[in-house]
């Protein structure tokens, strides 16, 4: 028997969930790390790395696809441009979620997305600059 795909809904209508989706999406292309609910980046994560496999294989149809998700022009430029060549030879598992603990306002459980590759690069970078 044929199942659905399960998907949360993070008390939200599926227009609004799919705004809140591309947004973040882009926050995390711009920033390449974000803070946000745990939820919220569970949620993120299957939206976010089908659209860093595909501008990995480059072209205009690839571009074409990514622009059905994300609107804005500057940052499929930097998802093609960025992002995607940094994981040439990697065939899946883009971002990292860590988890931050509860938020001091709400209890809020908070965690950091972020991009796998960015991440061993600015530790490479900062280990280099205390050295000297």
């Amino acid at each position: 028997m044929r199942k659905r795909k399960q998907q949360t809904k993070l008390s939200r209508s599926q227009s609004h969930r799919d705004a809140l989706l591309r947004n973040l999406a882009q926050e995390l292309i711009r920033h390449r790390r974000i803070v946000t609910t745990l939820p919220k980046a569970k949620a993120l994560r299957p939206f976010v790395e089908p659209l860093v496999s595909q501008a990995r294989t480059g072209g205009m149809n690839a571009r074409r696809l990514v622009e059905r998700e994300l609107y804005d022009s500057s940052v499929i430029d930097m998802l093609m441009n960025d992002v995607a060549p940094l994981y040439v030879g990697r065939p899946g598992g883009y971002t990292r979620i860590i988890k931050l603990g509860a938020r001091r306002g709400d209890g809020a459980e908070e965690a950091i997305i972020e991009f796998v590759a960015v991440a061993k690069t600015e530790k490479n970078i900062k280990t280099h600059d205390t050295v000297n």
